[in-house]
């Protein structure tokens, strides 16, 4: 990938693979971050054309190892990701209890169902305790829900008892997510 390509926002993705039996020529670390907030950057320059991101979104794989790769028929290179790829900045509630959906909307406009296949899990931060919470959205890529959507979830929370103690979560496709703990020592 080319600064060129880059900068002129035509970056072709082949729609047919290098031949049987071809893996794509490894290009090392390609100059391209995710910042914690979603932001995409080359060269440490935001990227600015939301379309040219989209794209790259598409071509975005996760490794076993945890590592973040674009990856086309013909080229693939590491990129860094400072928290996960993507950013949940809507949520939508239909129906209620068990029978609830909730879709997510992405900071690129993807959406995502919470479901058994895309499940919501919070991270406790050690030291502070804060919640930092997470929706599969495809292929090992999560998007960091921001603090707005994450209080609306807590607002179609409900308690119940599990583990032993008292706990807030949330319905979706017939899933209950565990949000976190409701007793005075959370």
């Amino acid at each position: 990938m080319t600064a060129g390509k880059l900068s002129e926002g035509t970056l072709s993705l082949p729609s047919s693979s290098p031949g049987p039996g071809r893996e794509p020529q490894q290009c090392g670390e390609f100059a391209i971050r995710i910042g914690r907030d979603g932001t995409w950057y080359y060269l440490n320059s935001p990227i600015g054309r939301k379309p040219l991101v989209k794209l790259f979104s598409t071509v975005l794989r996760r490794e076993p190892d945890g590592d973040y790769w674009l990856v086309t028929p013909y080229e693939r290179g590491r990129i860094e990701v400072e928290d996960v790829p993507f950013v949940a900045v809507e949520v939508t509630a239909e129906g209620a209890g068990p029978a609830q959906r909730l879709r997510f909307r992405t900071n690129l406009d993807d959406e995502v169902v919470a479901d058994k296949d895309h499940p919501i899990r919070v991270l406790q931060q050690p030291g502070t305790g804060e919640p930092t919470p997470y929706i599969m959205v495809r292929d090992g890529l999560e998007a960091r829900l921001t603090r707005p959507v994450f209080y609306e979830l807590v607002e179609l929370g409900e308690s119940r008892h599990e583990d032993g103690e008292e706990q807030l979560g949330v319905w979706s496709s017939g899933q209950f997510f565990l949000l976190g703990r409701t007793d005075a020592e959370a």
